[in-house]
């Protein structure tokens, strides 16, 4: 076959493939190309987005991957979960609390609440167990076989909580052969990340795998005042460990998954007065690596759990069972002010410049969670004989227990305990969920799913100390909200030639309601009702130029009812749960692979996502301290609040773009590579109303690796810099005090070795 001229193999061109699926000058082509991959053509992606594996050109939704030299690259640094950031369309992840705690968007929809207890719209499943908590969100990605994006509602078949989508992890598992690998990196600031799996067979049905990550980094940030308990800050020791258990016949796999996570570090630094009053700049003279405060900053997480998975394959049905057992330990402790002194207590800084600091009042606070323990079942029965119609049906039960325990710091007097309060929550849920998939023609395909879900909650908060005085307690106070909820959706998958499928989803989403209950500055507790998302969208998949290259272009309208959104006081540390009348939302996502050249090998992502709030007559406090606020403004109860109507969401910028390309040539033995990564995300809100110091300005991040692979791939040294630009900017605030921020992480670098046996 006569060979594609590499300008005919550009982005540009796969772009306009996607709008216009290709037939004529093509027909010959795609008749006469193979289903299973050749030299020079992109392997086929599996993924297990409905709970079977399937082609993921026939999932009627749209879904990204992470995989491989991808992930490597991408987390040769050390990095924790923050790294899938802007890696794929439409997805958003950030932490005011650092390592522990990540906060995920998808299309705009996240949750932005910093309480222990809050809830997300995104759905996390790792290793088919969903992670509800946002302290067990974080658990390392390491020895990962593949990451799923699942964008939209996921409500039929992975439930509560999922009405913007689902992120799934799935380990590399065990297997009948002898293998593993040891990858040792060591870069800037003493960073190590160690990674090493051991594949071990035991007999011709037993199999065991065992893997283990060890992350650490030297303190890169000083605080020079004497009067801190911290001096040196930023650095980390983050240790995490698998270890699974396989039994495998001609009827039976069980999986028993033995997982977790010892972390000790520091929480996030909030600086003081680093934002340019009336804009959104950093001040003159800021520096990464000055951090003068005079309050304390230690963080501390321990998890761990279990997954026990069963499946056992009769005539015509399968059975499944999944159990799951989770329990951590966490503790937060940082200076939210950011900064030394107060007016009431001077002298106070840090000042840049011509800049001088005014600090309100001192903020020091810590949030633990001493007691989490979350269960999971799972039972689900598919069909698997042949024929049009196939079937999943099953039943879901989730049970989890918490403790958040809240506590106030006098600076001014050694730091000492000087406010106390507690909440607990005892939540249940139980579903049972069906789906099906018919084959109407050799062409069509639909499919259709239908979930019921039951939601209860018991809580309670309590303080027994007041940071304002001493003797004054609140509480106990109590809600029990309960919700219950039918989530559906309908797909299609029309095949227009071997090569190209047309997809469409109409799908509805829920999340259960929600508490915001901690009263360690405040007197009551609000409650989130449940929101109902619905979403529509459709778009093409497409393999091109023989398999040379791929692409899915989606375009997708949602709509979300009762929006839980979290509301600041503006004055201190403190948040209240809201609903929305409405948001809305819609966009367009392209995610394509292509083999440019026997050398050459690129991807791009790129979505735009529109999000707009609808409530005439909704409004939240602005900014306690000093800033500029652009939002419409009225005077209620004495105070000013910002009218937020016809805001976008925030944390969730219009654009984000994702790019990679990969060069490779054989040198001697062994082949010789460079590969680089870049991502880009526009501007976006850093709370719901506006002003000019909390929207965060654009970014765009890189990545470079270059490395050399010999004898057959088995060994790997490369070399590794991310955010080799060194851009730094602030990227969130904290708005009840003196134009206090957060900043991306600055450049860094290293060697990487890996060893494959």
């Amino acid at each position: 076959m006569k060979k594609t001229p590499l300008h005919h193999r550009t982005l540009l061109a796969l772009a306009v493939g996607a709008a216009f699926p290709l037939h004529g000058a093509w027909a010959e082509e795609a008749k006469a190309a193979e289903d299973k991959a050749q030299a020079g053509q992109l392997e086929t992606v599996i993924v297990t987005a409905q709970r079977r594996s399937e082609n993921i050109k026939d999932v009627p939704m749209a879904i990204s991957t992470m995989k491989g030299e991808k992930l490597d690259a991408v987390t040769a640094a050390g990095q924790d979960i923050r790294f899938m950031a802007g890696r794929t369309p439409s997805l958003n992840v950030e932490s005011d609390f650092g390592r522990t705690f990540p906060r995920f968007y998808i299309r705009g929809l996240g949750n932005t609440d910093f309480d222990l207890n809050a809830s997300q719209p995104v759905g996390l499943v790792y290793d088919d167990v969903v992670q509800e908590s946002p302290i067990l969100k974080g658990f390392p990605v390491f020895d990962v076989d593949q990451v799923e994006v699942l964008r939209g509602p996921q409500g039929t078949l992975f439930g509560r909580n999922s009405p913007a989508g689902v992120i799934k992890f799935d380990s590399t598992k065990p297997t009948s052969k002898l293998e593993g690998y040891g990858n040792f990196g060591f870069g800037k600031d003493s960073t190590i990340n160690a990674e090493a799996a051991l594949n071990l067979p035991l007999d011709k049905n037993w199999a065991m795998r065992v893997s283990v990550l060890d992350q650490h980094r030297g303190d890169r940030v000083h605080n020079p005042n004497p009067n801190s308990p911290v001096h040196d800050l930023e650095g980390y020791n983050d240790k995490a460990a698998r270890i699974q258990f396989q039994y495998k016949d001609d009827k039976l796999t069980a999986n028993l998954n033995l997982h977790g996570r010892d972390y000790k570090g520091n929480a996030t630094l909030f600086r003081a007065n680093i934002i340019k009053k009336g804009t959104n700049e950093l001040v003159d003279g800021f520096r990464y690596d000055y951090y003068p405060t005079d309050g304390g900053n230690v963080q501390t997480l321990q998890s761990h759990g279990a997954v026990l998975r069963l499946k056992y394959s009769l005539d015509d049905l399968t059975l499944h069972s999944i159990t799951g057992y989770d329990k951590a330990k966490y503790y937060s402790w940082g200076d939210v002010d950011g900064g030394f002194g107060a007016v009431y207590a001077p002298p106070m800084g840090p000042d840049y410049g011509s800049q001088k600091a005014v600090i309100p009042f001192d903020s020091q606070t810590a949030d633990g969670l001493p007691d989490l323990k979350q269960i999971t079942q799972e039972f689900r029965v598919e069909s698997n004989y042949a024929g049009p119609l196939q079937w999943i049906g099953g039943l879901y039960y989730f049970k989890e227990d918490i403790q958040v325990d809240s506590f106030n710091f006098w600076t001014f007097s050694g730091n000492k305990q000087h406010g106390y309060a507690v909440q607990h929550q005892h939540a249940k849920s139980w579903a049972a969920f069906a789906s099906l998939n018919y084959q109407v023609s050799p062409e069509l395909k639909v499919r259709a799913g239908i979930r019921y879900t039951d939601d209860k909650k018991d809580f309670d908060a309590i303080r027994t100390q007041n940071p304002f005085d001493d003797l004054k307690g609140v509480g106990p106070l109590t809600t029990h909200p309960r919700a219950n909820n039918t989530s559906w959706d309908l797909a299609a998958t029309y095949t227009l030639d071997k090569d190209t499928n047309l997809f469409t989803r109409l799908a509805t989403g829920y999340r259960a309601p929600s508490i915001q209950g901690r009263i360690l500055f405040g007197d009551t507790i609000s409650v989130a009702n449940s929101e109902h998302a619905t979403s529509f969208e459709a778009g093409v998949k497409q393999d091109l130029f023989n398999r040379r290259a791929r692409l899915t272009a989606a375009f997708f309208h949602y709509e979300v009812k009762d929006l839980q959104l979290t509301a600041g006081s503006g004055s201190v540390n403190q948040n209240r749960l809201v609903n929305a009348a409405k948001a809305i939302g819609q966009g367009v996502e392209l995610d394509a692979q292509a083999i440019l050249s026997d050398e050459l090998r690129a991807t791009i992502g790129a979505s735009y996502n529109d999000t707009e709030i609808r409530d005439p007559n909704l409004f939240v406090s602005p900014c306690g301290a000093p800033c500029t606020v652009t939002n419409p403004t009225r005077t209620v109860g004495g105070g000013t609040v910002a009218l937020i109507n016809g805001n976008p969401l925030p944390r969730a910028p219009k654009w984000t773009t994702n790019f990679t390309l990969r060069w490779s040539r054989n040198v001697g033995e062994g082949e010789l590579y460079a590969y680089t990564d870049w991502s880009y995300r526009s501007d976006y809100n850093m709370f719901l109303y506006e002003a000019k110091e909390y929207k965060a300005k654009s970014l765009l991040e890189g990545g470079l690796r270059v490395g050399y692979k010999w004898a057959d791939g088995k060994y790997e040294l490369a070399a590794y810099g991310r955010n080799i630009t060194n851009k730094v900017q602030v990227v969130a605030a904290i708005d009840f005090n003196n134009l206090t921020g957060i900043v991306n992480e600055p450049r860094t670098y290293g060697l990487q070795f890996k060893a494959n046996f």
